[in-house]
């Protein structure tokens, strides 16, 4: 029985695929999804048996369609932030996950949706997905980091572009601009490709591969240096069991096996 009203889990090797299910509002989030979705980042957090995720939505026509426009609806200054900052905390978690994170998306993925798969550290999308911000149809912003993330991922003119016109793109579009990195034809080979990229992740050093995504986030840190943060981080791998097998390994010609030590 699933925890959770709005979720489904699936683990194969190590891989979770987590859904978005309400397809009936085409995967919308409401504020009870955000809430399931923080405890299940917890758990991904905590739980050795995970190694990576994939993030999908239920059905062929939607990743997440957005927020829950009614709720949106009920927003007054005095409440608006804590909804965003709610948010915000929620897809950090992705960010900053050390633990790889794909966002499989099918369908559309505006608004929230397309900050969600944002927030995912790789994003490969099926043929009939579309991609947008269009808060300003609605006489507001994105809200939970979607006008930081379009920025760093697309770059200022296309992200204002974006989210001033309220545009939506294709999967081909959204590839072109860098905000997707593969486009596949059918939702079978989407998850298809999603498996088949996180389980070659998943055959490297997994403590370097934390670290990698950690260094790339640097980047984006007004409050660190991204430079000193990967010299520290590549003396720590230097420190660790996967170094000394994997450069064994790669003198004594054959596959490593990586412990995550």
């Amino acid at each position: 029985m699933s925890l959770y009203q709005n979720l489904t889990e699936e683990v194969n090797d190590g891989i979770l695929t987590l859904t978005i299910s309400r397809p009936e509002y085409l995967n919308a989030l409401n504020i009870s999804t955000i809430e399931e979705l923080r405890t299940a980042l917890q758990d991904i957090y905590d739980n050795k048996e995970i190694k990576g995720v994939i993030i999908t939505g239920e059905g062929d026509k939607s990743f997440v369609a957005g927020a829950d426009i009614k709720e949106i609806a009920e927003l007054n200054e005095l409440n608006a932030r804590k909804f965003a900052e709610n948010g915000q905390e929620v897809f950090s978690l992705i960010e900053q996950c050390e633990k790889p994170i794909i966002a499989a998306v099918n369908g559309f993925a505006l608004g929230g949706g397309c900050e969600l798969a944002m927030a995912c550290h790789i994003r490969i999308a099926s043929e009939n997905a579309k991609f947008g911000q269009p808060e300003v149809n609605l006489g507001i912003i994105p809200g939970y980091g979607g006008t930081q993330r379009l920025t760093q991922l697309v770059g200022k003119g296309k992200a204002l572009e974006l989210m001033t016109t309220g545009d939506m793109i294709t999967a081909q579009d959204a590839k072109s601009i860098g905000l997707v990195n593969h486009v596949v034809e059918t939702q079978e080979e989407l998850l298809e490709l999603s498996n088949k990229i996180m389980s070659k992740i998943l055959s490297k050093a997994p403590l370097a591969v934390g670290m990698v995504i950690n260094c790339v986030n640097a980047y984006y840190s007004a409050e660190e240096n991204g430079y000193q943060t990967e010299a520290n981080f590549f003396s720590n791998c230097t420190k660790t069991e996967d170094f000394r097998e994997g450069t064994k390994a790669f003198i004594e010609k054959r596959k490593p096996d990586f412990k995550g030590e």
